[in-house]
């Protein structure tokens, strides 16, 4: 099939974005177009107006601004791998997105699209929910901040009006703990995961200080296991504390699907949280 005719809309500024936006209705943007253009073609989406960001330069890079790591929402998936600021406070990037299509795919794939796309088995929001991290929209009335907890408000629907646009992410720096891990299980590299989990610890000797932990492809968002991360605090980071863990973490409500039950993805996050949390303490060892 090819897309439903729409017109096409090439702004070079976020400004020229933002009147397309208050013109045009059922309008669709276009970043990476990894997910977009496909929907388009099977005609789930079906715009009046596509609007290309590809040509807004002031919406890519990647910066260290002291108190957080800042994202443009058009950067690549490619650039944010070899971004040192990224690497240095967040190496869990890195490792999150080596699971993330394959390198044709992060050429083209962008940070906002996926955020914005919100695939419940997507890497990066898994991430983003693991790191607090802070979404900047901008939309008629100026900008506003989202935290990443509040930004799922359906299934594959960001928390955007439809004169808004994703511009920006930010990773505060005291989200980036000591240790990092992120594993997920696919029937095949490149593959949607199954379940993935973003963990990060820091250690005060061999106790836990700090946890976070997020799961992603249990439900239609990122889920983040306060409680398990509550129980981790003051805990010995040893086998025995992360098997607990795990054992915690195998309780939560995962959907079904028709390829894979909802008690499976319980027992997978279990197993993926144990290691998640056995390589980000091994790390944070490394790091002390």
């Amino acid at each position: 099939m090819k897309p439903a005719p729409f017109a096409y809309h090439d702004p070079s500024t976020v400004d020229e974005l933002m009147g397309l936006l208050a013109e045009k209705e059922n309008a669709r943007l276009l970043a990476g177009g990894q997910s977009l253009m496909p929907m388009l073609n099977m005609r789930y989406a079906m715009p009046d107006h596509l609007i290309d960001l590809n040509g807004i330069g002031a919406l890519a890079g990647v910066a260290d601004g002291g108190e957080a790591v800042e994202i443009g929402a058009m950067t690549r998936q490619r650039d944010l791998l070899g971004s040192a600021p990224a690497a240095g406070r967040f190496p869990i990037l890195a490792e999150a997105l080596a699971h993330v299509g394959h390198f044709q795919t992060r050429n083209r794939g962008t940070v906002g699209g996926s955020l914005c796309h919100l695939d419940p088995s997507a890497e990066l929001p898994c991430v983003a929910a693991a790191a607090d991290a802070v979404l900047v929209v901008r939309g008629l009335e100026g900008e506003r901040e989202v935290a990443m907890a509040d930004w799922p408000a359906g299934y594959m629907t960001p928390s955007l009006a439809a004169d808004e646009a994703l511009i920006g992410i930010r990773l505060p720096a005291s989200a980036a703990l000591d240790g990092q891990a992120f594993v997920e299980f696919a029937r095949r590299h490149g593959d949607f995961a199954i379940v993935g989990v973003a963990a990060m610890l820091s250690l005060e000797g061999d106790t836990i200080r700090r946890a976070s932990i997020a799961v992603a492809g249990v439900a239609s968002h990122p889920v983040s296991l306060a409680e398990v991360e509550a129980a981790l605090v003051g805990e010995a980071a040893n086998e025995a504390t992360f098997r607990a863990a795990a054992g915690e973490a195998r309780g939560i409500e995962a959907m079904s699907d028709a390829y894979v039950s909802g008690k499976y993805r319980q027992r997978l996050t279990g197993v993926l949280v144990e290691r998640a949390l056995a390589k980000a303490a091994e790390r944070a060892g490394e790091a002390a």
